[in-house]
């Protein structure tokens, strides 16, 4: 996503291209590419994916050793927390005593200390409260809930192929809609609307790749060329796939041009109804940026600045793309989405 020279050459040195941007209604439309159907049957494909009744719960770096994080997933009220040690645990989010919310609680020598009359529980679990599984990814922090997810219960998440962490800089940015995880998916699964919903920050987007839903051998994943715009005129061309590891996943990876191997990862975590009742979903967005250039040396020593800049742009994406979600949410609600 970030690119600096090794001093080799000045293409080498600024991977940036002039755009040629025709205005923006001025563009070739995508709606007969963006067909309903591969739509449908791409978010179809990614439904019958297993999760193992994993969710992501929030980025990493949000649940620490100073106090419990509260979240409440697909109606399920969970508390996480992190030992003395820095794992991650994670429980029902009530106490069992009488049903104070554990995400007020104090953490204590890796305990929680419930507020309301002092009751400690631990990763042990006692009577009425069994701990949850968990796994902590290094980026995201998950919670295994076989009660909620129903399916048969695996091991550990399907987490994507990231590059090494290490060697990249990451960044986890959470917004929230009035939709479905379905939505949110079938968001990403559209990526025909890039330069026209976003042309803020895409720039000549085409589809080189669409899946084949009638053959079941074919690989199911969007291949895109896309320009991310710098400016009106400048931009960084890269190659991109978009593909779904699991029901409630799209991940995005630069598979060509600056950036090669950097993933967004786009976690859609269902949350409890609203007070109007209807659902609210949480998206979840992990960036783990990366270049093979030796100059990306650079960025990483700048990770903390490159940071905040990495959530805003995700979640000005975000505040555009959960209106969509919400839109399409709201005509499959009350039976007026097309098709």
């Amino acid at each position: 996503m970030f690119g600096f020279s090794n001093g080799n050459s000045i293409r080498n040195a600024l991977p940036l291209r002039r755009l040629r941007v025709s205005d923006w209604a001025r563009q070739e439309g995508t709606w007969r590419e963006a067909r309903p159907s591969l739509i449908a049957a791409a978010l179809k494909r990614a439904q019958a994916r297993p999760s193992g009744n994993w969710f992501v719960l929030a980025g990493s770096a949000q649940i620490d050793q100073r106090r419990p994080f509260a979240r409440t997933v697909a109606g399920t009220e969970v508390v996480a927390w992190r030992t003395e040690h820095g794992a991650l645990r994670a429980g029902p989010g009530a106490c069992p005593h009488l049903g104070a919310p554990l995400g007020q609680a104090t953490v204590d020598c890796g305990q929680l200390v419930c507020r309301w009359h002092g009751l400690r529980l631990d990763a042990q679990g006692g009577p009425w409260w069994t701990p949850f599984p968990t796994y902590d990814d290094g980026v995201l922090a998950w919670v295994r809930l076989d009660d909620t997810g129903g399916e048969q219960s695996l091991e550990r998440p399907v987490v994507p192929h990231r590059p090494p962490l290490r060697d990249s800089i990451s960044e986890v940015a959470t917004a929230t809609g009035v939709c479905e995880p379905d939505d949110v998916v079938a968001n990403r699964l559209d990526p025909w609307h890039g330069s026209w919903f976003h042309p803020y920050s895409f720039a000549n987007l085409s589809v080189r790749r669409a899946p084949d839903f009638e053959s079941s051998e074919q690989d199911d994943f969007f291949e895109v060329l896309v320009s991310f715009r710098l400016s009106r005129g400048i931009g960084v061309p890269v190659t991109a796939t978009f593909h779904c590891p699991d029901p409630r996943t799209v991940v995005m990876r630069i598979v060509e041009g600056e950036g090669t191997g950097s993933v967004v990862e786009t976690h859609a975590t269902p949350l409890e109804s609203g007070s109007d009742g209807r659902p609210r979903t949480a998206v979840i967005e992990a960036t783990v940026a990366y270049s093979p250039r030796p100059g990306f040396r650079m960025a990483l020593s700048a990770a903390g600045l490159l940071r905040p800049l990495m959530r805003r742009v995700a979640l000005r994406l975000w505040s555009d793309d959960l209106a969509y979600a919400e839109r399409r949410y709201e005509l499959r609600s009350t039976g007026r989405f097309p098709g």
